[in-house]
């Protein structure tokens, strides 16, 4: 007999001269099915033998979480050095006044602002728009708040940086503060100084709104407060002056606070100090309010007592601020609430060693319980502890150097 194999691995019996008859017909080839199958087994144990002999390459799927997680750090690492660069930039050119004047912002309702953005790296928008979340890059959170979160951004026609922040409307209605986020929106949008987060304007979807807000690279104030546990002299001395500079601004366009803390204020880029919260603010032209507001450590006598107030309420809490930023915490703090308000009434201020007599100077006549008898913040920015440990001039001129 013969065996033959065939291409498709299939065995043809070929019998010789001595299988002549049907009975060993049979018998041969149930011999070479046999062998046939034998030979297949071996065959593919040899090839895989061989293949795992091979050097072997791994794959990774073009979207695996290395690789997403890699191209989110490149991202967020380009934007961060764009951040920069364009904020350099804002510090050697101011945004054009007529592009960011009030008769731009007409619409009182939350329909929309046609205001504009401002100075970018490339320049301001050319033209007066009104502005949806398609218009902006949207980078890492930056704090999450109350009602929403606040994200940087980049607007893609001028390459600005931004802060984006966005509230839930759901929320917003819950809380009933509606009219409250109508009112921060009306003032800080107007206010146009160099220690005020400006407001570049606002937009709405259907279910969040947004505020486009200058962005602070530095962060917040009470981080830096809570890192350093407390600060010396100079660095309050500095702060204190650029929160009344811009506490006379707010003042002398009727516009009190009424809720100025470390979580309220942002630092730029050169560290300088910038109110960022408006929240709580009322442009009261006439009135006195009467509306309790504000944190509780910084509550003035008045609004514990339950009478009116005015612009000396941001007063208090200048002084509360400069004491909590020389011995970090805050000067009437107590075990319960009502202990704090019984501390607040009685003005129970206690130094401790460390802070200087003309540092106790100036907080003694802030922390008047008459508020008719509170230094002035004109006298604030002139006071001899404040000239002595903070030169504005000079301050100008060293950044001014830097920046050139």
């Amino acid at each position: 007999m013969k065996i033959f194999v065939t291409t498709n691995n299939t065995f043809v019996v070929r019998p010789t001269k001595y299988a002549d008859t049907n009975f060993e017909r049979q018998r041969l080839n149930g011999d070479a099915s046999l062998l046939g199958r034998v030979i297949v087994v071996l065959n593919i144990f040899l090839q895989v033998l061989m293949a795992s002999m091979e050097p072997k390459r791994v794959l990774k799927p073009v979207n695996s979480a290395s690789q997403i997680a890699n191209a989110a750090d490149q991202q967020t690492k380009k934007l961060r050095e764009e951040t920069v660069a364009s904020e350099k930039q804002v510090l050697k050119t101011t945004f054009p006044s007529n592009q960011m004047s009030g008769s731009t912002q007409k619409k009182e309702d939350m329909g929309g602002s046609d205001v504009a953005a401002g100075d970018g790296a490339s320049g301001p928008p050319s033209r007066m728009k009104k502005w949806s979340l398609d218009d902006f890059d949207i980078g890492k959170p930056l704090g999450k708040g109350k009602f929403g979160n606040v994200y940087l951004a980049r607007e893609k026609q001028s390459k600005y940086i931004v802060a984006l922040k966005l509230m839930f409307k759901s929320q917003l209605q819950k809380a009933g503060v509606e009219h409250q986020l109508r009112r921060e929106i009306e003032i800080q949008s107007h206010l146009r100084h160099e220690n005020i987060l400006r407001m570049f304007g606002y937009f709405h979807d259907r279910t969040r709104v947004y505020l486009i807000l200058e962005f602070a690279p530095r962060g917040e104030l009470y981080k830096e407060l809570q890192r350093c546990g407390r600060f010396d002299e100079k660095r309050t001395a500095c702060y204190i002056y650029q929160l009344s500079s811009a506490l006379t601004y707010c003042h002398s366009k009727k516009v009190i606070h009424r809720d100025i803390k470390p979580e309220n204020l942002l630092l730029g880029l050169r560290g300088d100090l910038k109110i960022a919260d408006f929240g709580w603010s009322v442009h009261a032209p006439s009135s006195r309010r009467t509306t309790m507001c504000g944190t509780l450590d910084y509550l003035p006598p008045e609004m514990v007592e339950g009478k009116t107030h005015d612009e000396n309420v941001d007063l208090w809490s200048l002084g509360i601020l400069c004491y909590e930023f020389l011995c970090g915490s805050p000067p009437f703090e107590a075990e319960s609430h009502s202990d704090t308000y019984a501390r607040i009434t009685k003005v129970d201020l206690h130094f401790p060693s460390h802070v200087s007599a003309g540092a106790r100077d100036l907080i003694s006549k802030l922390l008047r319980h008459d508020p008719r008898k509170r230094l002035p913040l004109a006298q604030v920015m002139t006071h001899p502890w404040i000239v002595e440990n903070y030169q504005p001039a000079a301050q100008a001129a060293a950044k001014a150097s830097s920046s050139s």
